[in-house]
């Protein structure tokens, strides 16, 4: 299966960002990126996908950094997927958390694209901005070239249903990365390539 990981940095005059993702986890994290809420987020994307993932990142502005935390994490997944060969391709999760309930799918396809339906009513989730959630989903899958829906389909407490969605995208991404060995040597797709 190989190593399946990757190592980016980013530094602009923005933020300064370093990403360490390993497909081959076992849900390790480290993370640090300055919002309590955001890193808690992204630590649920560790544990439920089952990536070790690293993250330390710093910048004056919030939108900056996980915008260019998105962009990292997007370059890290395609870097760790190399050739693609005997990828699921494709994977889903719905994920409840008492009364949110959130359903995420993606295609590794080659494509970024992302779709998200997920109202939220406050301006903020603990010290994130609530649309930072929508921000971070589109740049990630724009970068990581994948198809991204996402959904929250009930729910009342902000902070469960953008949980939810992390946690369901963990569980996507594990699934659709996920090798299936009856197609080992071979690139899901009729095209022959995912780019």
């Amino acid at each position: 299966m190989g190593k399946r990981s990757a190592t980016i940095t980013r530094e602009t005059t923005e933020t300064k960002i370093s990403v360490e993702l390993s497909l081959n986890g076992t849900g390790k994290f480290d993370i640090k990126t300055g919002s309590k809420m955001f890193d808690h987020l992204l630590t649920q994307l560790a544990r439920h996908g089952l990536f070790d993932i690293k993250i330390h990142a710093s910048g004056w502005d919030q939108h900056h950094v996980v915008e260019d935390v998105a962009i990292s994490l997007g370059k890290a997944l395609v870097e760790a997927l190399g050739d693609k060969k005997g990828i699921t391709r494709m994977g889903h999760a719905i994920v409840p958390m008492d009364e949110a309930l959130a359903i995420v799918a993606v295609d590794i396809g080659g494509r970024g694209y992302a779709m998200v339906e997920a109202p939220f009513k406050r301006k903020k989730i603990g010290d994130l901005e609530s649309d930072m959630v929508r921000h971070f989903l589109e740049s990630f899958a724009i970068e990581a070239k994948i198809n991204l829906h996402a959904w929250v389909l009930s729910g009342i407490n902000e902070h469960h249903k953008a949980e939810a969605i992390f946690k369901a995208l963990g569980r996507a991404l594990d699934a659709a990365a996920r090798i299936d060995e009856r197609i080992a040597g071979e690139v899901p797709s009729t095209k022959g390539v995912i780019e």
